[in-house]
């Protein structure tokens, strides 16, 4: 019997509707998956500590707003690759904000992709959201 392999998405948002957009057009692709939503960076770093110390599920790829409460989306990612463990982690940052400042400091900090809402993998009008969607994919596809 072929093992199903599920993708494990950590979406730090903390619009409703962006929410429930990112799990329609993840829905449209037919890829099975499994995500947890974080409303902002502290909830994310604690989900983040929690799968390390316990062994809960590992995001395989990370969906980042960067305007968000608490802690914003680059306070976050600092963190995320401070730490050995998830350094390496695929980050695609999807955001609002056009400013050349936020694409720089992402880029940096090495994300994936920088993905202007909303997020539509039928009309990539990026190649970010089109390298999502290849990466979901062979996620999907390893055996």
């Amino acid at each position: 019997m072929d093992k199903v392999n599920v993708i494990n998405i950590l979406l730090v948002e903390d619009d409703t509707l962006d929410v429930m957009d990112a799990r329609r057009t993840l829905d449209r692709m037919d890829i099975l998956y499994k995500m947890h939503v974080a409303k902002n960076g502290e909830e994310a770093l604690a989900y983040l500590r929690e799968a390390s110390r316990y062994g809960g599920d590992r995001p395989d790829i990370i969906l980042l707003d960067l305007n968000m409460p608490k802690m914003n989306g680059i306070e976050l990612l600092t963190n995320i690759r401070m730490l050995e463990e998830w350094k390496d982690t695929k980050v695609f940052i999807i955001t609002t904000s056009e400013e050349k400042e936020d694409k720089e400091l992402t880029q940096k900090l090495g994300v994936s992709g920088y993905i202007v809402k909303p997020l539509k993998f039928n009309n990539p009008s990026s190649i970010d959201s089109f390298n999502l969607m290849i990466d979901l994919l062979n996620i999907k596809n390893k055996s």
